[in-house]
């Protein structure tokens, strides 16, 4: 099954959108079962975006899983990218 990463950079000022929603996205990536690596994003000391490795059946299947994200739903996203990822080491 393919694997594909999902790229989200928060918007700009959304720290407390983050911890607010965290609890719920938490659960999502936990419950999906499709979820082999995720972790927030820092800059400057403070989590400001999300990478994600999905491995899922294709592209719209990896999109529909983005697209469920509780913080997306919660408008925390400036961007979010999904794209097809192959590993090679790890």
């Amino acid at each position: 099954m393919p694997l594909f990463a999902v790229i989200c950079r928060d918007k700009p000022g959304a720290l407390q959108t983050r911890l607010d929603t965290r609890e719920a996205h938490l659960a999502y990536v936990r419950d999906s079962g499709i979820v082999r690596m995720a972790g927030p994003l820092i800059d400057g000391g403070e989590m400001r975006g999300s990478l994600l490795i999905l491995e899922a059946d294709d592209l719209a299947a990896a999109q529909d899983w983005a697209a469920g994200d509780p913080y997306k739903a919660a408008g925390l996203f400036d961007s979010t990218q999904v794209i097809e990822w192959k590993k090679v080491i790890g």
